[in-house]
């Protein structure tokens, strides 16, 4: 009796984990877009799961930033503001500096950072921004694995995904794919060469150029809207 609760918890486990991967793929890979609303009866349909099920997965994925609840409305899509851009590139550029300082006297960084920056160089030749953002995401990571400190790794992963639809945002709005890895050489020689304080010097600055430049192009849209807005109401 107890083996058989203990799988059914397993099991149920396992179908919110599946789920929540699946609508979490359907949102970073830009098939669902910022403000689309969700609804628990339609997934539940599209996932051939429960709405319970569901439920369990929406909730994992509130906790990541990826969605939200709107009072009386239900679930969406979560919408980057050029305030959450600012929270994020502030943030990473202080989990991510001390990251890049650390990786930079590791011994073992080339096996990590080298075959990562050539995924990079290959995905932006591709033109395919799921591809780009996913090595972009990548090669951050190694960073950040490649420091060796558990609590820095695990407040990282507490805004993973957020920081993947901030790359992906910030990486579609560069003029061409290419930039997207001369925007990376510094901070990967930084590391590379082994010094620890411009690698954490590289790290934040870019972190601080590309967030800059996101956070403008999210406060333009943020005044258009609000421009555009008076006239509809009339």
């Amino acid at each position: 009796m107890v083996a058989q609760v203990i799988s059914g918890l397993v099991e149920k486990r396992s179908l919110d984990r599946a789920a929540a991967d699946a609508i979490r793929q359907a949102i970073t890979s830009g098939a669902l877009n910022p403000g689309a609303r969700l609804t628990e009866v339609e997934l539940a349909s599209g996932l051939k799961v429960s709405r319970g099920t569901i439920r369990a997965a929406l909730q994992r994925l509130l906790s990541e930033g990826l969605i939200a609840q709107k009072p009386y409305a239900g679930w969406e899509v979560a919408t980057l503001t050029s305030r959450d851009a600012w929270e994020l590139y502030t943030l990473r550029s202080s989990l991510e500096g001390l990251a890049a300082q650390l990786a930079a006297r590791n011994p073992e960084r080339r096996s990590l950072i080298e075959p990562a920056f050539d995924k990079l160089k290959a995905a932006a030749k591709t033109r395919d921004q799921k591809q780009i953002t996913d090595a972009d995401l990548a090669l951050h990571k190694a960073i950040v694995v490649l420091a060796n400190h558990k609590r820095l790794f695990d407040q990282y992963g507490y805004v993973e995904q957020q920081v993947r639809m901030y790359m992906a945002s910030s990486n579609a709005i560069l003029e061409k794919p290419e930039l997207v890895i001369s925007n990376h050489e510094k901070l990967v020689s930084s590391v590379l060469k082994g010094n620890a304080s411009a690698a954490e010097r590289s790290a934040q600055e870019h972190t601080k150029a590309a967030g800059e430049v996101l956070t403008r192009y999210l406060q333009e849209k943020e005044k258009q809207i609000e421009l555009a807005a008076p006239a509809k109401r009339a």
